[in-house]
């Protein structure tokens, strides 16, 4: 799993909590100052130039708000099983 985030953005502080909470590892790229990977990230999700932009397994998910609905429903936890 991968995040693309901005260090003080709140989106990206809760999609970390609610991954740390569950226990799940994930690689962080700060964007902040990051041309490189903001272009990356802005390229593996359609475009999209908001934060945090969240991949499992090569997919992009969306940011805060699509993680917290795969959680609510049940979904993520299937989702990451599949990705481990």
């Amino acid at each position: 799993m991968e995040l693309y985030t901005y260090r003080f953005s709140s989106d990206c502080i809760l999609a970390k909590g609610l991954l740390d909470r569950l226990s799940v590892t994930y690689n962080e790229f700060i964007i902040d100052d990051d041309e490189i990977n903001k272009e990356v990230m802005m390229k593996r999700s359609g475009g999209r130039t908001s934060v945090p932009q969240i991949f499992i397994d090569g997919i992009a998910i969306g940011g805060y708000p699509e993680l917290h609905r795969l959680n609510a429903g049940g979904v993520l936890a299937a989702l990451l099983r599949l990705a481990a």
